[in-house]
């Protein structure tokens, strides 16, 4: 077996794995704290850093995608002046607890909003301070992370915490220790045995796994809604004929809610 024959199992044995987890029921909880914010006017405030702002992208702003959702950003710190751009590219912006509060108060966040975050490790101090937050406002939290990993690793807050000790439900993304997935030295997968000296490897896997959870929530979601008599705020491509309006009626009933760009 090649090298990418192994990484293709490792990612539709795992995909599947959250497919079963999916109709057994394990999502409802997450489905039915994204469901109850858009019915009762809430937006669904996604925020991940490094490659799990990818997951925030899928909630938030994407063709297929529910209109009421947020992607929060620690580029908008800079952006809106509050941090320099100096900050930028470097692993210490993530790591820094203090942009919790700045990024709370960045945006028009309103008592009814649920969060989402994503974060392999669910160990950095942005992550684990804006999840704490958002508890602190009342707002339930949703995590999406590697258990695996996160149990394995000591957190970078104060409080000790990582991610799932936090949040409402958590959501495995089933990405092991390190999130790669395949030995470079023989071209196997030893997933299973991934520790801090396994040595070179490759074939990450929490990206794929955790669109997929964002794809399956999504969907989840509206079917939820219109179950309950609600017609689900759906975006449409902005490629298609009539995309561009459909999508920006709705867009006006949120505003700076969700896109705060715009309301600068």
């Amino acid at each position: 077996m090649t090298g990418m024959d192994e990484f293709d199992t490792q990612v539709t044995t795992r995909l599947n794995q959250l497919h079963d987890m999916a109709a057994a029921g394990g999502l409802a909880p997450a489905i039915d704290i994204m469901a109850s914010c858009l019915s009762n006017d809430g937006v669904v405030q996604s925020f991940g850093t490094g490659h799990s702002q990818a997951f925030a992208m899928e909630i938030a702003g994407r063709a297929g995608g529910l209109i009421p959702t947020h992607a929060i950003s620690l580029v908008d710190l800079v952006l809106f002046g509050v941090r320099p751009v100096s900050e930028l590219g470097g692993p210490q912006f993530e790591r820094d607890e203090t942009v919790a509060d700045q990024l709370y108060g960045l945006y028009d966040i309103r008592r009814q909003d649920a969060f989402i975050i994503a974060s392999n490790s669910g160990a950095n101090g942005s992550i684990v301070g804006l999840a704490l937050k958002a508890k602190q406002a009342g707002h339930p939290v949703i995590a999406v992370t590697s258990l695996q990993h996160s149990q394995g690793v000591v957190s970078k807050h104060s409080s000790g915490k990582r991610l799932f000790e936090i949040a409402d439900v958590v959501l495995d993304n089933l990405a092991p220790y390190g999130d790669a997935t395949i030995d470079v030295d023989d071209g196997i997968a030893n997933a299973d045995h991934g520790t801090p000296d396994a040595g070179i490897r490759m074939g990450a896997v929490s990206s794929i796994t955790a669109a997929y959870l964002a794809q399956l929530l999504t969907v989840g979601t509206a079917v939820k809604l219109r179950a309950a008599g609600i017609e689900p705020p759906i975006y449409l491509s902005a490629n298609i004929p009539g995309g561009d309006e459909h999508n920006q009626a709705l867009e006006k009933l949120y505003g700076a809610r969700i896109k705060p760009h715009a309301y600068r």
